[in-house]
């Protein structure tokens, strides 16, 4: 892939817009607002990054921002992750150590930054032992402090999000890895939207005509399907409202990869996969009765709809 060509200007809109947009997620959360502790992890990445680009042409500070982005919005983490996150390849690429980061920062973000500089690059290896060993090293950094695994995930998934600018043989590689190690490790920690897009995303290079043939015909299939789905649910929705719920009923689609582990195990083709769609409540609990026994309450008055 040919690397893009940026102007100074230009450089300096992406990166400001990128902050901005972390900044924003974050004082919108609940998280105590500890902006000017992330301002300055921010700009000593700057510095440490400075004139380094990733594959795709553009700054690398873009890399660590995006990273601490997913780890604000999308796992939900406050400033000592974020923090950690915005400097997670500072001490494995750069001049800075490890004694420098607790320097400025503190040892609880040093300690997650030397954790991820511990398993960084890649798990597999051409030794089974060595593979070993770093899966070890993945699951004793777990319990030592969850938030490196976390910070972890979310660079592993911004690495999958971006992967088209490497070459197809690396691609095929961290797409095994991914699979292997990363989509497991999200599935165990409960994250599952981030498990399921890591799955899509590592199916996409390792089998890409299988990934593409199978995303066309969701695609294809989409209309009809969300019109049998709000034909199926109105009668749930007329029903959630007599019992006076205040609810959500929406519909969620199959990931390519969840439909392609079925096309296999079942041995039959897309046409004979019928539950491409799955229905999904979200309710808001009454004081009457027990959380636990509303949903038996919800789930009863569907079965009397549908058997």
């Amino acid at each position: 892939m040919e690397q893009k060509v940026f102007t100074a200007e230009e450089e300096k809109q992406m990166v400001d817009s990128a902050f901005k947009n972390l900044l924003d997620g974050y004082l919108a959360s609940n998280h105590r607002k500890k902006v000017e502790i992330i301002e300055k992890a921010y700009k000593f990445a700057c510095e440490a990054h400075k004139g380094i680009r990733r594959r795709s042409g553009e700054p690398y500070i873009l890399h660590p921002i995006a990273v601490a982005t997913i780890v604000s919005q999308e796992i939900g983490l406050g400033s000592t992750s974020i923090c950690a996150a915005l400097l997670h390849d500072v001490v494995e690429d750069t001049d800075y150590t490890a004694e420098d980061i607790e320097h400025q920062f503190g040892p609880k973000i040093a300690s997650i930054v030397v954790g991820l500089t511990k398993i960084s690059g890649g798990v597999f290896v051409d030794q089974a032992v060595k593979q070993a060993e770093n899966v070890r090293k993945l699951v004793l950094t777990m319990s030592e402090d969850i938030r490196v695994m976390l910070v972890k995930l979310a660079d592993r998934l911004h690495n999958m999000r971006t992967l088209a600018a490497q070459r197809p043989e690396k691609q095929r590689k961290i797409a095994a890895e991914t699979q292997y190690i990363y989509a497991p490790m999200a599935h165990r920690l409960g994250l599952f939207p981030i498990k399921t897009e890591l799955e899509d995303l590592s199916f996409k290079y390792e089998y890409p005509e299988q990934y593409a043939e199978i995303e066309a015909k969701l695609h294809a299939n989409k209309d009809a399907q969300l019109s049998n789905f709000e034909e199926f649910s109105a009668p749930i929705r007329k029903k959630l409202t007599m019992m006076g719920y205040t609810y959500k009923l929406y519909a969620r689609t199959k990931s390519v990869y969840s439909i392609y582990k079925k096309m296999v195990k079942k041995g039959i083709p897309f046409e004979q996969i019928y539950d491409l769609l799955a229905a999904r409540i979200v309710f808001e609990p009454t004081t009457e009765f027990s959380e636990k026994d509303q949903c038996w309450m919800i789930y009863s008055a569907i079965t009397e709809i549908y058997r």
